[in-house]
Order: structure tokens, then C-alpha cells, then sequence
């Protein structure tokens, strides 16, 4: 089984489709631990209703990013985490998680990178008049969104949507491709080439 953390700050609706995942078979690992850097997270929530380790670590108590980083790390190690998810995180993930963790920290985020990344990603496509949106799996590094991708998904963008509409069709996909994302990196599937993930299988 491999152990997971997931890093979150919102209402924590990928860390249910992988708490999903976990709990029909489709993924074999464990959660062993979610942090949170806002108190009042609904993802806290989330992870307390299915009996996990649930933790805040606000990163206001700490003077620097970096000590920030070490309290979080702690509680990695003491878990034995072997893969970090950031799940609707929204501290960018600096050298001392990046060091540790290095291509073994996943993100999903809500535009088909490189296009888009950053904040608002789904206002930001439907804006730009885009025919097509989706998603995006990568690995984390040291560029915002600019890890090595390894899954999308693309959503058509029709005449009728809103920004919001726009983004609850692309949320839909999110919660089939992380899993999968997930589920590919536990069965050590994915071959890291470079900026290329190659599948294995």
C-alpha cells in the first residue's frame, strides 16, 4: 500500500474522488494523513467523516516559508508518506517539500497546461473564447503549473455556458483523472522522460 498525504485549502472535492477510489478498490493505497493551511477547510471535514487523519498547519505561525514547510514535512515523515497530492492547495510548493519529494508530489489543475495556469483557470479559458477546456494531472516542480503533465482531459466549451457552468463540467473530469492519474503512479506505471511522462502498459 502506498501512503499518501493530500494538501488542500478548500472544500476538498478531489480528495473525495480519491477517498472514492480508495474505498471501491479502484485505487490500493491509503490516506495517511491530510493538511490543511486554512483552519476551516471543508476538506478537513471531508477527511474527518471517513476516519483520517485530518491537520492544520497554519502557515501564519511560522516566519518563514521554509519553516512552514519543515513543520509540514515532519508530518509527512512521521507518516511515512511516500506521495504528496495537492488538492485544491493554494501555497505554491517550495524547495524544501520540492527537495524531499521530488517527482512524487501530483497536482490537478482546471485548464489544459500550459495554457492557463495559475489562478482562475477556468475564467481564464472562457474569457479567451477557447473551443475546448479540460484538465490537467502533472508532477510538481519549481514553475507554477509547469510540471511534466501526465494525464488531461478536454471539455468542449458550448455556446451556452457560463464561467461557472464551464467549470463544474471540467470539476466533473478532475474527479475521473486524478484517480487515474493516482492509480498509474502507484502501479509504477509512469517513466519520466525529460518534460515526458511515458505510460507504461
Amino acid at each position: 500500500m502506498t501512503n499518501i498525504a493530500v494538501l488542500v485549502s478548500g472544500r476538498g472535492s478531489n480528495l473525495q474522488a480519491i477517498i472514492d477510489s480508495i474505498e471501491n478498490g479502484y485505487l490500493k493505497a491509503e490516506i495517511s494523513v491530510v493538511i490543511s493551511d486554512i483552519a476551516g477547510a471543508y476538506a478537513l471535514e471531508r477527511a474527518k467523516k471517513h476516519g483520517l487523519n485530518a491537520v492544520h498547519i497554519d502557515p501564519k505561525g511560522f516566519e518563514t516559508k521554509e519553516s512552514y514547510e519543515e513543520e509540514v514535512l515532519g508530518v509527512l515523515r512521521n507518516k511515512k508518506v511516500e506521495l504528496v497530492l495537492l488538492a485544491g492547495y493554494m501555497k505554491i510548493i517550495g524547495k524544501t517539500l520540492l527537495s524531499t519529494y521530488k517527482n512524487r508530489i501530483l497536482n490537478i489543475h482546471p485548464a489544459l497546461l500550459p495554457a492557463f495556469p495559475g489562478l482562475h483557470a477556468q475564467q481564464q479559458a472562457f474569457d479567451y473564447g477557447v473551443k475546448v477546456a479540460g484538465c490537467t494531472v502533472h508532477f510538481v516542480d519549481e514553475e507554477l503549473d509547469g510540471g511534466a503533465i501526465i494525464l488531461q482531459e478536454c471539455v468542449e466549451v458550448k455556446d451556452c455556458d457560463t464561467a461557472e457552468t464551464l467549470a463544474g463540467r471540467i470539476l466533473e473530469q478532475e474527479h475521473k483523472i486524478y484517480p487515474e492519474a493516482v492509480k498509474l503512479f502507484v502501479e509504477n506505471k509512469l517513466h519520466l522522460e525529460g518534460r515526458k511522462v511515458k505510460i507504461i502498459g
